[in-house]
């Protein structure tokens, strides 16, 4: 229900950042979104095996106003903070409105990548969106009422002024993929693009399963590998680190015992943008070989913030008997712990 003062508003001048991370989950149609004092979190999910979000914090914007409802429970707790469903693509259409300025958007690939590109290529006689800074990227002005009201994006670059409303949908109740940060198979952060140039790799097989396995042994020290087989043949990207490398591969790298789980290699590939867009990640298996892949992405702040975002995944690994690719060395899908 809509009232005199908005549940949240905040004004962005970057709203080329925000659109960047929305694209790196924008693998589902719909995100959950959540409200806080904090900023916005954003999820989407496929089916109950994989999940990613990204918090926008409150320091991505130039303002940011939340008034949450002070009404409890009958048991005197506090309510869950705002949460409602958005059609995602449809919000990423409005953020791309602001690609005028970027040359690159051509370059992209994709659905909505083509959109931003037309637009850029329509304009491309406008020297107003032409010669402004790349940096600058006009006034975005996001704002939500209530429950069952929509989510209104006002936008304001160059002299032209554009208003949307996207209808908001109540959310639905999902449990989150569990993953045991206190009990760690394997735990590595590496660069980004290291794991990106893998991924591509292994597309070239076409294969249905990826393996990733890793081990620490006396006489190779650190080692990860992820391998995959398809139709045109198998790969295997192989990550150690070399005693003599001043800049370790594998900056950080614990595995207490050999470890070994597979996925679904479609699943993987989703993350790909958020492989392209961050700096490093931190690939983690707990015990039950849930895979989270943590995205620290490089933005800028109003000096309020660290200038980082994070990305997360999370995926189910497959057990024995699914998927159509071949198991790991140990003949199993599922995640192991042999001593070395």
């Amino acid at each position: 229900m809509a009232t005199n003062t908005p549940l949240f508003s905040a004004v962005s001048s970057s709203a080329r950042q925000i659109l960047m991370l929305l694209r790196c989950i924008a693998f589902a149609k719909k995100a959950h979104v959540r409200l806080s004092s904090d900023g916005l979190r954003f999820s989407t999910e496929e089916g109950s095996v994989m999940e990613a979000f990204v918090f926008l914090d409150k320091a991505l914007f130039s303002s940011y106003s939340f008034n949450p409802p002070v009404s409890t429970t009958a048991e005197g707790e506090s309510l869950e903070p705002p949460a409602f469903e958005i059609n995602l693509n449809s919000l990423l259409e409005t953020f791309y409105i602001f690609s005028l300025s970027d040359p690159a958007a051509n370059k992209r690939s994709g659905e909505y990548d083509a959109f931003a590109a037309h637009r850029l290529n329509r304009h491309a006689g406008v020297g107003s969106f032409a010669n402004q800074p790349l940096g600058v990227m006009g006034v975005c002005t996001l704002s939500y009422d209530g429950e069952g009201s929509p989510l209104s994006i006002h936008m304001s670059e160059a002299g032209v002024t554009t208003t949307c409303e996207l209808t908001t949908y109540d959310a639905e109740v999902s449990e989150a993929i569990p993953f045991d940060r206190e009990h760690l198979a394997l735990k590595t952060i590496m660069r980004s693009n290291f794991l990106l140039e893998a991924v591509n790799e292994l597309s070239f097989m076409s294969p249905a399963d990826i393996s990733i396995t890793a081990s620490t042994t006396a006489r190779s020290g650190a080692h990860l590998s992820l391998s995959g087989t398809g139709h045109l043949g198998s790969a295997t990207v192989d990550f150690a680190n070399d005693v003599q490398m001043e800049t370790p591969i594998l900056e950080t790298f614990q595995c207490p015992a050999r470890t070994a789980a597979s996925f679904k290699f479609s699943l993987i590939k989703h993350a790909q943008r958020a492989m392209a867009s961050g700096a490093k990640v931190s690939l983690r298996l707990d015990e039950d070989g849930v895979l989270s892949l943590q995205f620290l992405v490089e933005i800028e702040t109003n000096g309020a913030g660290d200038g980082v975002a994070f990305v997360d995944f999370r995926i189910v690994p497959l057990v024995d008997g699914e998927g159509d690719g071949d198991a790991g060395a140990d003949g199993s899908y599922s995640s192991e712990g042999t001593n070395q």
